[in-house]
């Protein structure tokens, strides 16, 4: 079975959310109305919303630190993670978790970095030098 996710969620401010997601991210834009726009994330699809976010704190345990709950994510493969965090590192992104490796030479090594959306919607994204890593125990 194929499979896309969709996931819609609030934010406070579109020009803003398209500057990001587009701009900053690279994702393109899809269908839009005037309270909402439609990107797709790095092969799936996700609604952005005109309203107030979800509130987050820092109290996801992952390794040594908290993280910020909820989050969206998505995982790459090593390569295309890499040249996002180069990408996100020359737009002077400011991170939550600053690109690192985690739980190296242990099942499910993998590359993560967490930033905020302008409208402090946190997001997590993953490098795995192999998808079979993913759901390692």
């Amino acid at each position: 079975m194929r499979s896309f996710f969709h996931l819609a969620y609030n934010v406070r401010n579109l020009d803003e959310a398209r500057e990001f997601y587009g701009d900053v991210l690279g994702c393109r834009e899809g269908r839009s109305a005037s309270t909402w726009v439609d990107f797709d994330f790095f092969g799936h699809e996700i609604s952005l919303h005109l309203g107030e976010p979800f509130k987050v704190e820092n109290t996801g345990h992952v390794g040594e630190h908290l993280v910020p709950m909820p989050h969206l994510g998505v995982a790459l493969e090593l390569d295309d993670w890499r040249a996002l965090a180069e990408r996100l590192n020359a737009k002077n992104l400011q991170f939550v978790l600053k690109p690192m490796a985690r739980f190296e030479g242990q099942p499910g090594e993998q590359w993560t970095m967490f930033f905020l959306d302008p409208s402090g919607n946190p997001i997590e994204i993953k490098g795995f030098r192999s998808f079979d890593g993913l759901f390692e125990a």
